[in-house]
């Protein structure tokens, strides 16, 4: 059956939409947009996947369809127990029961963990509410999965946030193709999410069989940034480390991307062909545009199949819109589509994305074919820790701090990496180590440790430059 079909995309004008919260919560705030959202079911079929994260038995739904729930109050539990109320001082769970469909995943293999995973259990339409609202105060996103979606055909769902602003519809599949769906809906920036379904006028008779309606059955909730600021952090360390070191290298100095605006425009133009990779609806690693085609590079530690690139978010232009400040430019959503090349060695993985067109705007980076030298000044643009898109590495007195160390370090392989002071942090996987000098990528970011480490750019064009 295929349910992620392309259908009408509803996306109303872009406003402020801020996420709820007191003054002092530094809670991310969302602003016109740059770029509009987009998403949908996708063409072709995927293999579903269940989404690793800390997963919590949700909380008891009251009249007015609103679902809230907290992270457990401790880290490293053997089970997340639910709690009475939602709280942003909260510390997330780092661990909870995992599903057998899931043991193939596993966790802290270098993708930041940036929510969590509930249970849920609401059916929509046909003699049920048609209508439920999920919300979960100071979310950063909400992220709802269908476990069944038959409807009459002309039946519809829109998953939408609470002003309409953001919202996306999902056409019916045909009514004799099952009653399984078991996919995710593309994430609602912000902490609601309403799901509803709408009539087309179709007859009731097959409702009377018991097979008609929407199941929500989990929800992923991203964190707040108080609660991400608790979740330990996950890049992975190349072999033989210790895993003491820290992979932001003295203090951060690295910054917002629009504070590069204006001193240093190249950069800020580069960091928009990267995106955010919202993984398993609770996971993060970076990915960027390579070439002008339609083609994506991050780690193969982020993911390795198409399944797994099938049910990924890819983020453009989640970047702030003022240097320093909390207002958020709305991003540009599209899914990921087709692993086409990956390699555990040299740990990339290069694939596709769906409504390419709708992320062409944001450009695309290139591979240098030559080595880096010892002391080239780099730059890396990044989503550390899952915040809006950051660069490492200025130019003038402080740009020493983010060079090459060593052209010809051990990663996997040996002499296959580039090693560099540059501040990164967990999420920061699959980011493009740029030069200064080119401002071509010459390094595919992978470990942390500092020195960090990323794989060769010219390894890389080897392999993969038949695909671009």
């Amino acid at each position: 059956m295929n349910l992620r079909r392309a259908v009408s995309i509803v996306v109303g004008a872009s406003a402020a939409l801020a996420l709820a919260g007191t003054a002092g919560a530094a809670a991310w705030k969302y602003s016109a947009s740059e770029g509009r959202p987009v998403g949908s079911w996708q063409e072709g079929v995927g293999s579903p996947r269940t989404p690793v994260a800390a997963q919590q038995p949700a909380a008891a739904t009251g009249t007015s369809g609103q679902v809230s729930s907290s992270p457990a109050a401790s880290a490293g539990a053997a089970t997340a127990e639910p709690q009475a109320s939602a709280s942003a001082t909260s510390a997330p769970t780092e661990s909870g029961r995992l599903t057998a469909e899931s043991a193939t995943v596993k966790l802290g293999d270098g993708r930041q963990r940036v929510g969590e995973l509930l249970a849920i259990n609401k059916l929509l339409g046909y003699g049920k509410p048609e209508r439920e609202v999920f919300h979960y105060p100071q979310a950063s996103y909400v992220k709802v999965h269908f476990s069944r979606m038959t409807m009459l055909p002309g039946d519809y769902v829109t998953v939408s946030d609470a002003k309409g602003k953001e919202s996306y519809r999902y056409a019916a599949p045909r009514l004799l193709d099952g009653v399984a769906t078991d996919r995710w809906a593309m994430s609602i920036t912000g902490d609601t999410a309403v799901v509803e379904m709408h009539r087309g006028g179709g007859s009731l008779v097959g409702s009377l069989l018991g097979r008609l309606g929407v199941n929500v059955d989990r929800v992923a909730r991203g964190y707040s940034r108080q609660e991400q600021a608790r979740v330990p952090e996950n890049q992975l360390l190349a072999p033989g480390r210790t895993g003491r070191e820290e992979s932001v290298c003295g203090s951060d100095e690295s910054s917002d991307a629009v504070c590069y605006r204006s001193s240093d425009p190249v950069a800020y133009t580069r960091s928009k062909a990267i995106a955010r990779l919202l993984i398993n609806g609770t996971e993060l690693c970076t990915g960027w545009r390579v070439g002008a085609k339609n083609r994506m590079l991050t780690n193969n530690h982020c993911f390795n199949t198409s399944a797994n690139a099938y049910e990924t978010e890819v983020w453009f232009n989640y970047q702030c819109a003022t240097c320093g400040g909390f207002e958020v430019f709305r991003p540009t959503k599209v899914w990921g589509a087709r692993v086409l090349a990956t390699e555990r060695i040299l740990d990339y993985t290069l694939f596709t994305v769906s409504n390419f067109r709708q992320v062409q705007k944001f450009g695309y980076l290139t591979l240098d074919t030559v080595r880096p030298g010892r002391g080239q000044v780099l730059y890396v643009p990044q989503h550390p820790a899952g915040e809006p898109t950051r660069i490492a590495g200025r130019r003038g007195e402080r740009a020493g701090t983010c060079a090459v160390a060593d052209p010809a370090f051990d990663g996997y392989a040996r002499d296959s990496d580039v090693s560099y002071y540059c501040d990164t942090e967990g999420g920061s996987s699959g980011s493009p180590v740029l030069s200064r000098k080119t401002n071509k990528v010459v390094a595919l970011h992978h470990f942390g440790g500092c020195p960090n480490s990323g794989v060769r750019a010219d390894l890389l064009n080897a392999k993969i430059r038949s695909y671009l």
